[in-house]
C-alpha cells in the first residue's frame, strides 16, 4: 500500500517506496526518510557506500539524524550527517525539503542518488527538473553545498533512485500510476541487480494546483 503519514491536517504528499538488497545480503544500504512537519516535509534517499552491514549501518545513522532534525535547512542536514558519519563508509544522499507556505522546495544532493521533479498536468510536455548532484561522500569528503530552489504545485512528482537503478527511469511515467505502482515498476524495469536499489516516488497532493 502507498505510505501515508497520520497528521492532524491533510497530508502534503502521497508517497511510496520500493527497494531490494543485493542478493545474499540481509540488510540494504539504501534507505529513505519521509517526514512531514508543521509547515512542510522532508524527503530524502540515502545510499551507504558499497553494500552489506557496513553500508546499512552508515545509512541508518544518516536516516536517524535526518529524522531528528527534519525541519532544518537541507545544507545544515547534510553537514550534520557529515559529522555523524565520520569514520564510517559514508553515504551518498539527496534531500528535498518542501515549504508549504511558499510552495517552494529546497534540494541538495551529494553523490549519485538521482532525484527528478516531474511537473504536474498544468505543464506542457512533462516538464522536469533534476537536482544538481555534487561529487563527494557524506562522512568523508563533503563538497561545497548550495541548495537549489524550485516552486512546486499540486500534482508535481519527485522520483528518487539510487545507483542500483539505471538512468532513464522517468521515461514511461504515467499520470494514472499511483506512487506505489510507479516505484514498483521502475525498480522492476530499471533495477541493475548488481547492487542494493531503492526507488521513492512522492506526489504533492496538498497546496494549490
Amino acid at each position: 500500500m502507498d505510505a501515508h503519514l497520520v497528521l492532524d491536517r491533510a497530508p502534503l504528499i502521497d508517497w511510496a517506496v520500493a527497494g531490494v538488497a543485493l542478493a545474499g545480503e540481509v540488510r540494504s544500504g539504501d534507505l529513505h526518510v519521509v517526514k512531514e512537519f508543521a509547515g512542510g516535509a522532508l524527503i530524502a534517499v540515502v545510499d551507504g557506500l558499497g553494500h552489506g552491514e557496513e553500508a546499512a549501518e552508515a545509512a541508518g545513522m544518516a536516516v536517524t539524524t535526518l529524522e531528528v532534525h527534519a525541519e532544518e535547512p537541507v545544507e545544515a542536514l547534510v553537514r550534520r550527517c557529515n559529522e555523524v558519519l565520520r569514520g564510517t563508509r559514508g553515504v551518498a544522499m539527496s534531500l528535498v525539503s518542501l515549504n508549504a507556505a511558499g510552495q517552494t522546495m529546497s534540494c541538495v544532493g551529494v553523490g549519485n542518488v538521482e532525484c527528478v521533479l516531474i511537473r504536474g498536468r498544468g505543464h506542457a510536455a512533462w516538464a522536469r527538473e533534476s537536482v544538481m548532484l555534487r561529487g563527494g561522500v557524506v562522512g568523508y569528503s563533503l563538497p561545497p553545498l548550495r541548495a537549489s530552489f524550485f516552486p512546486y504545485s499540486r500534482g508535481d512528482t519527485l522520483i528518487f533512485a539510487t545507483d542500483g537503478v539505471r538512468s532513464g527511469f522517468v521515461a514511461d511515467l504515467s499520470w494514472s500510476e499511483r506512487p506505489q505502482e510507479a516505484a514498483d515498476r521502475i525498480l522492476t524495469q530499471f533495477g541493475r541487480g548488481t547492487d542494493d536499489a531503492l526507488v521513492l516516488v512522492a506526489r504533492v497532493i496538498g497546496g494549490e494546483a
